[in-house]
């Protein structure tokens, strides 16, 4: 069986938090906050479709909550490129137990479907090492439609020779991932980290933590 992964809340974590990097953003444009992090993240959906890059789809959504709090939406749009000038995409860290997991699936071609532009995310991969791992990296809104259309799956699967009933993925968001690898056909590992959401399309597994994949037959299939 061949395993595909997300990458972002599943095998890595910004070091900053983004509540942190957005509060730096007010402090460089020098307003008082107006809104927080799961104020942008609950709208991430809604525009990632009309969006070309990771950095116009942060300008949309801070524009769109200046709006709502009767905010000039330029000033959003201010925020949202304070707030790209305080990320930087290689202060990552790997999620606990992920290299032993990918060390233990190190024989079979392993996939990765991430949502992002390459500039944002390939910097990741380089920083933490993950990149000698992933013979395919698909950037899911950028070499196809984002998760969770199915296409960025099937694209993965193609590159690695394998088919949506002989593979399994593993990620983090209740929609794009476990509803994505279900729209493609694929089952599903879904690494709740703590969320208290449940994805609306039931994984195959739930996990909290990597260290627990070791406790399913997913690793016995796949090596």
């Amino acid at each position: 069986m061949d395993v595909l992964f997300d990458l972002d809340g599943t095998l890595v974590e910004y070091e900053r938090p983004g509540q942190v990097v957005l509060e730096a953003a007010f402090d460089r444009v020098g307003v008082e906050p107006f809104f927080e992090v799961t104020d942008f993240e609950v709208r991430y959906d809604d525009f990632f479709e009309q969006s070309d890059s990771i950095v116009e789809l942060r300008e949309r959504i801070f524009a769109d909550i200046a709006t709502s709090r009767d905010v000039d939406p330029e000033l959003g749009v201010e925020v949202a490129r304070a707030y790209d000038d305080e990320r930087d995409h290689t202060r990552v860290r790997l999620l606990p137990g992920a290299t032993d997991v990918l060390d233990a699936l190190a024989d079979r071609p392993l996939a990765m479907v991430t949502n992002g532009d390459p500039e944002m995310q390939r910097p990741k991969l380089e920083a933490t090492g993950l990149d000698a791992y992933f013979e395919t990296v698909v950037y899911a809104g950028h070499d196809a439609a984002p998760k969770p259309d199915p296409a960025p799956f099937h694209l993965a699967l193609d590159a690695i020779d394998g088919s949506p009933d002989q593979a399994i993925y593993v990620g983090n968001d209740p929609n794009a991932d476990v509803g994505g690898a279900a729209a493609a056909g694929l089952d599903s590992v879904w690494l709740r980290n703590g969320a208290t959401t449940r994805p609306r399309t039931k994984p195959t597994y739930t996990i909290e933590s990597l260290a627990e994949l070791f406790e399913t037959p997913i690793l016995e299939r796949s090596v």
